[in-house]
């Protein structure tokens, strides 16, 4: 793999991409998954992209993107919901690390997004700390309504795009890095049925304009 250094969020994009269509496909060439590799990263981790996702068990990013060790950096949340330890996180991987890119992963048949459709419909409150992370995707699931939205898909994209936004109005560091040219950030949406990852939303990378939906 090349280094991190040499490589454009472009380039980061592709190999993730590349990753999750072998995925599809049913044909992974799992990667930088031997003893070779596990001594290789040992001194030190050069991940050539920060993945933000929901804590989902059926959302595991090195399987789904086909990568191995010391590829993904990889933090994780219920409804990718965003914290200052999350910031943190992605700021490290970013800043300290180097890596080119930064991807919030969503998914269809989010249980955080049915619960908080479910809240917000008819004032239900979850018990303990549950009630934090409705309360964190609540701003998404408004949205979603005040624009008129009914199906899950549009209810899932548009807190993949508030969470893409909420990181760079909250994150200095990289909104620096996406405006330098040196990161990018995507959204993803992930479909459990056929494995596919498509994508929603991009800052900092050009697509093209049929590729966002």
């Amino acid at each position: 793999m090349a280094d991190t250094q040499t490589l454009t969020p472009r380039d980061a994009f592709e190999m993730l991409m590349a990753g999750n269509q072998r995925f599809v496909a049913g044909s992974p060439e799992h990667p930088n998954q031997d003893a070779a590799r596990r001594t290789e990263v040992v001194p030190a981790q050069n991940p050539f992209a920060v993945l933000f996702g929901c804590s989902d068990s059926r959302l595991a990013a090195e399987i789904i993107f086909d990568r191995g060790l010391g590829d993904l950096f990889v933090v994780r949340t219920a409804g990718h919901v965003a914290g200052s330890e999350v910031l943190g996180s992605i700021e490290y991987g970013v800043g300290v690390l180097g890596a080119p890119l930064v991807v919030v992963l969503g998914h269809d048949a989010c249980g955080a997004v049915a619960a908080t459709r479910s809240a917000v419909a008819d004032g239900a409150a979850a018990g303990g700390y549950v009630r934090d992370v409705i309360e964190r995707v609540t701003p998404s699931v408004l949205a979603a309504r005040a624009a008129g939205h009914t199906e899950d898909a549009d209810f899932i994209a548009e807190h993949i795009r508030h969470t893409v936004d909420l990181l760079l109005d909250r994150s200095r560091v990289l909104a620096q890095a996406v405006e330098a040219g040196r990161a990018a950030v995507v959204g993803l949406s992930y479909r459990l049925a056929d494995g596919t990852a498509r994508l929603v939303t991009a800052r900092g990378l050009e697509v093209a304009a049929d590729a966002v939906s």
